[in-house]
């Protein structure tokens, strides 16, 4: 069967491939991946994921896709556009991701342990502006760039399951 695809480049930089049929097919040429410290709780991954994922969610204005719509002509709230995959990995790797990730000029977002004992988003940003970069006490980040760039930061890490 031949589809007939578009492709169109978005203002974020991605170039998506959709196709005419009813099951749209989208490629991007970019990735979003969150990286997990591999010994947290399950309630912290997923703490962790929500927040970095807000970060990436807010990092472009095209990141994000209109709202969706039920039959019944509810909206809801509109999502990221793309795939995430969460993936874990130790503390090194994420350690050597960061680093890397910001010398590469990739959208990085962090979670850092001190921010599972602050109550705000002003108390956050003063407990990651108090420690040194490479001091960071990572549990969790969240990439968003290039493929094959993302692809080569997160090596080491695992499929999260």
């Amino acid at each position: 069967m031949h589809e007939n695809t578009n492709t169109a480049e978005t203002a974020a930089g991605t170039t998506d491939t959709v196709s005419s049929a009813s099951a749209e097919v989208v490629r991007f040429d970019t990735k979003v991946v969150v990286v997990l410290r591999d010994d947290l709780l399950p309630w912290q991954e997923l703490n962790v994921t929500a927040f970095l994922m807000s970060g990436i969610a807010t990092s472009e204005p095209d990141l994000v896709g209109e709202n969706y719509r039920d039959a019944d002509g509810n909206d809801y709230l509109p999502m990221l556009r793309q795939p995430v995959l969460v993936m874990t990995a130790g503390a090194e790797v994420l350690a050597k991701a960061r680093t890397k990730a910001l010398g590469r000029g990739i959208s990085t977002a962090v979670y850092t342990q001190e921010l599972f004992s602050t109550g705000h988003d002003a108390a956050n940003r003063e407990a990651v502006a108090a420690v040194a970069a490479e001091d960071l006490n990572l549990v969790g980040i969240a990439l968003r760039g290039p493929k094959n760039a993302v692809d080569r930061l997160v090596k080491g890490a695992r499929m999260h399951g």
